[in-house]
């Protein structure tokens, strides 16, 4: 029996995450690949990276999906005189389809703030931190309540617990013995949702990337607590949530979640 096509797998993936809401300036989609291809193996991983594309061969995917774009700011040539156009290169040569779900995932509903919400342990009920006008139940991060009021100190333990192990590890603003019970998440950078934690009520606001200006202006402000995670565990959960999805959407493919560690950071001191 023949397998499911690129096309199929990407009509499946596009219901869940619709490229209408991405960003403006993102670049999300099918990157390359023949949309009549047969698909068989899909891999996701956060990354487009030179060590996904090895697990990819080794594993023979015959599909990426990544969360990450390759190509964020266009380019002119590919050419496999850089790290991006020799990737490229290695995934034609071996019939293997790249496409990405970026900020069309963030938003969506589940999406990837509802599984860094319950990876670090929310339960019940979760509602974007800032949801869209038109759909109150999409929209960029979740706020969640833990299943029952803890100290910082040890929601910051069961986070760690909950996310995959990086250099990075995380950081916290706040004092430990701090009570906390309701928490707003964001996968990704957070930078940009401070305010709108403040105005939310939570105890405590869990993302990455944080500068030290902003969380340190945040925090003598009397605002939340805060938990800054490495980008890439952030958004890592993600993908058993989209590989779920596709899994159960009656295409017939194979899926597999990369654990191939793609952060930025390889070692902390």
């Amino acid at each position: 029996m023949a397998g499911a096509t690129l096309a199929d797998v990407i009509e499946e993936l596009e219901a869940a995450y619709p490229p209408a809401r991405a960003e403006s300036w993102d670049a999300v989609g099918l990157v390359c690949g023949d949309p009549a291809q047969e698909v068989r193996r899909v891999l996701f991983a956060v990354d487009p990276v030179a060590a996904v594309a090895e697990e990819a061969v080794e594993w023979g995917a015959d599909l990426i999906v990544t969360h990450h774009p390759l190509y964020l700011r266009g380019t002119t040539s590919v050419a496999a005189t850089t790290p991006k156009g020799r990737l490229l290169h290695k995934l034609i040569k071996n019939d293997i389809a790249l496409y990405t779900a970026h900020t069309n995932a963030d938003v969506a509903n589940p999406g990837v703030s509802d599984a860094l919400a319950r990876a670090v342990g929310l339960t019940g009920d979760l509602v974007p931190l800032r949801p869209f006008p038109d759909d109150p139940s999409r929209g960029l991060g979740r706020i969640g309540d833990l299943p029952s009021e803890m100290t910082l100190g040890e929601f910051a333990e069961r986070a760690v617990a909950g996310l995959p192990e990086t250099a990075h590890g995380i950081r916290v603003a706040g004092a430990l013995s701090r009570r906390v019970a309701r928490v707003a998440v964001s996968g990704g950078a957070g930078d940009s949702l401070l305010g709108t934690a403040r105005a939310a009520g939570v105890d405590v606001f869990l993302t990455a990337d944080l500068r030290h200006h902003p969380a340190s202006e945040f925090v003598e402000q009397g605002g939340p607590a805060l938990i800054d995670a490495a980008h890439w565990a952030t958004e890592w959960p993600w993908l058993d949530s989209a590989a779920s999805i596709l899994g159960s959407s009656g295409v017939t493919v194979e899926t597999r979640v990369s654990a191939t560690v793609t952060d930025a950071w390889t070692r902390g001191y």
